[in-house]
């Protein structure tokens, strides 16, 4: 299926709204856009990184952060 929106002076468009449900899209979600070596743009709805994740995630990093480490891998 192919669908139409005009783009606005400021750059913004209207994504149809059988688009939006099908990316199961709503107001404040992130969106990717990504260009194609044939010229074409592809468009995918990102989920967000829980914060209680990144959180717990980060405590876990503590352990990789010491001055050997900082020796180790400072030229990569």
């Amino acid at each position: 299926m192919s669908y139409l929106a005009k783009i606005t002076t400021k750059g913004q468009t209207t994504i149809p709204s059988s688009i939006r449900k099908a990316l199961q899209a709503k107001p404040g979600d992130l969106l990717e856009w990504e260009m194609l070596s044939n010229g074409q743009a592809r468009v995918r709805r990102v989920q967000p990184l829980d914060k209680e994740y990144l959180k717990a995630l980060e405590g876990s990093l503590s352990e990789w952060h010491s001055e050997a480490d900082e020796d180790a891998y400072r030229d990569l």
